[in-house]
């Protein structure tokens, strides 16, 4: 059974933040991963522990796409936030990521335990 895909008015916010190739990847994958089956666990998707922003997170490249699946009445998938990474190199010379400053400064980074 394929679901519905909705994005909540922060998604698309965030959606709209995005470069025009971003968006286009972001959708592309969110359709071809989370119309059948988002709630299984996959590579690139997985249940989140408990928080207040998804229980879901789905992994495209350096940006995160937070879902919350619903069975009934309807098949659902709700994406909820958005958040792009940024990677930056530590002084020898190692890969470190961080999380996009806006959603830190919005709380929502608390929430998932990155601050």
């Amino acid at each position: 059974m394929a679901y519905v895909i909705e994005y909540s008015p922060e998604a698309e916010d965030h959606l709209r933040s995005l470069t025009t190739r971003q968006q286009r990847t972001v959708v592309d994958t969110v359709d071809r991963q989370l119309l059948d089956q988002p709630g299984l666990e996959t590579r690139n998707r997985k249940p989140m522990r408990p928080n207040p922003v998804a229980p879901w997170e789905l992994r495209i490249g350096n940006l995160r796409v937070y879902y919350e699946v619903k069975d009934e009445p309807e098949f659902i998938v709700t994406i909820l936030q958005l958040e792009l990474r940024k990677e930056t190199r530590s002084e020898s010379g190692e890969k470190k990521s961080d999380y996009d400053k806006s959603r830190v400064q919005k709380g929502i980074g608390t929430a998932v335990g990155i601050c």
